[in-house]
């Protein structure tokens, strides 16, 4: 029991160091592009996200099934993404308003490439060590995972608080997190490396690319499509919320509300929200199972958006603004984390990294890509971030685009409510 409640421990702190890294930043950065000039670009260091995802998580989950022990090379990953992210907060420090496109962008991507691999590792990390204990991990792990939750706020209140949530010091907060985090991920335990047989195997095997055989089974097939199609909708809030929040100070009526001035500790209310939905995972996968708890968390998608279609940063429109942020929980939650658990006990243990990174791959690769993406010809078309356009203009463009979303989240739900056929 002792053992059990140590290893607890080691995982909590393990979570709270990842996405501390990825709250430094995540939530503000697309406030700090529209304050120096980059607005029309935010779409582009969002979809980075995913585009790396779409090959880095697979092609590390298959490294560490095959060759390198997992938290090796999460430790790895986390030094090389905080040393690109450290040139990123100087040059941005140094440059100031003055900074552009081709300054910065080239060094943030290289430094989100090492990054996104980390979340599937850090799962893969968990999961091996909660075996190792004997440990259910649907059972455990949701209440470890939310202090991964509680570390993402922290990042952001400290972001937001010392005034770096418009500045590039936000990269170097964030470097900081992954420094610590490279260092200890060096004492998890060691997790399993499958090196035998290789010569008696396909290409295809060897490699461990026999993830993408899941593809062959209907059932898997049809899960991992719909995780792309909800994909869309992960990065467009993290993208976009802050600017769209911190633009009602450009009409009078805003002006000066201490929500527009501090959109990250609103925003934080998504995050806050995620730890209380984590915990209700288990509850809801044992209860329903995977189908209900996903059609829950597109419903939430839809609802997400619809508030900021609506909402303001002042009572009693900052309501809206308020439920959400409550529903972003489910939404985030009830998918990513559920997925992930699903994945895990669907697939033979023998390529569960790679599987976790074929989730990621979908997800925050295809899907986040072509949401961010999309998200920015949509919010470009309707000039939100343009300083060309006034004030009243770009809030009804915003309350446009937010609608638009929603619309998209409906469909997709109704879609998978009619198509996903679990097992029973």
């Amino acid at each position: 029991m002792k053992e059990n409640g140590n290893i607890k421990l080691r995982l909590i702190v393990l979570q709270w160091l990842e996405f501390a890294v990825w709250g430094s930043y995540l939530t503000s950065m697309g406030g700090y592009l529209a304050k120096v000039g980059l607005g029309a670009n935010i779409g582009w260091f969002y979809s980075v996200q995913g585009i790396v995802s779409i090959f880095m998580p697979a092609l590390m989950g298959i490294i560490a099934d095959r060759w390198v022990r997992a938290e090796r090379l999460l430790s790895f990953c986390h030094a090389m993404a905080a040393a690109f992210m450290i040139y990123v907060g100087y040059i941005g420090l140094t440059l100031g308003d003055n900074v552009t496109f081709a300054d910065i962008f080239p060094y943030y991507a290289a430094s989100v490439a090492f990054f996104m691999p980390t979340i599937a590792l850090t799962y893969s990390v968990s999961y091996s060590a909660l075996s190792k204990c004997q440990l259910d991990t649907i059972k455990v792990f949701p209440s470890i995972r939310l202090f991964g939750t509680v570390g993402f706020i922290v990042a952001m209140w400290i972001v937001d608080l010392m005034g770096m949530q418009h500045t590039s010091a936000q990269f170097l907060a964030c470097a900081v997190w992954g420094v610590a985090m490279a260092l200890y991920s060096l004492t998890m335990p060691k997790c399993p490396v499958n090196k035998g047989g290789d010569k008696q195997k396909s290409l295809v095997e060897a490699f461990g690319l026999n993830a993408f055989k899941l593809f062959k089974d209907w059932r898997m097939a049809t899960f991992f499509v719909f995780c792309m199609l909800l994909g869309v909708s992960l990065q467009i809030t993290n993208g976009y919320a802050n600017p769209f929040i911190s633009s009602f100070g450009n009409i009078e009526e805003y002006s000066g509300a201490f929500f527009v001035d501090h959109a990250n500790l609103l925003i934080s209310l998504s995050q806050v929200s995620e730890t209380l939905c984590i915990l209700m995972i288990p509850f809801f996968l044992g209860r329903f199972g995977i189908k209900p708890v996903m059609l829950i968390a597109m419903l939430a998608w839809v609802g997400r958006f619809g508030f900021f279609a609506i909402g303001t940063p002042t009572f009693p429109g900052v309501t809206f603004l308020i439920l959400s942020m409550i529903v972003y929980g489910v939404a985030f939650d009830f998918f990513n984390v559920s997925g992930s658990l699903y994945v895990n006990r669907e697939v033979d243990p023998s390529m569960r990294s790679s599987a976790q990174g074929l989730f990621m791959m979908m997800t925050n690769g295809l899907g986040a890509t072509i949401g961010t993406l999309s998200a920015q010809e949509i919010v470009n078309y309707y000039g939100c971030t343009s300083s060309d356009v006034a004030p009243l203009v770009q809030l009804e463009g915003w309350q446009t685009c937010w609608t638009i979303f929603a619309a998209y989240g409906l469909v997709v739900a109704i879609l998978f409510a009619l198509i996903f056929k679990p097992k029973k």
